[in-house]
């Protein structure tokens, strides 16, 4: 039996750059202490964006150019996301 030519598909132009690169620092997987969370670390062209830090109680923000932290309750993470899938701002 004759082998198969498998056919690739050609691409058109360059591949898409990425545009965010996220690393992850886990401190305690299963979130089961206190005080545990899983810290994202975002860049935006390897430039640093923010870091992300969620946990049992809430989820924190800081971004790259602001010192200030930014915290919000999973309760208002789910009003927030709501009202975006709604087309509320």
């Amino acid at each position: 039996m004759a082998a198969k030519k498998r056919k690739t598909a050609k691409r058109r132009g360059k591949a898409a750059e990425r545009k965010f690169e996220v690393k992850a620092e886990v401190a305690n997987f299963t979130l089961a202490k206190a005080k545990s969370a899983v810290r994202l670390q975002i860049y935006s062209r390897h430039e640093k964006f923010g870091e992300l830090e969620i946990g049992r109680g809430s989820l924190r923000w800081w971004s790259a150019r602001s010192p200030t932290e930014h915290r919000i309750s999973w309760d208002q993470f789910s009003r927030l996301m709501e009202e975006s899938a709604d087309g509320k701002k």
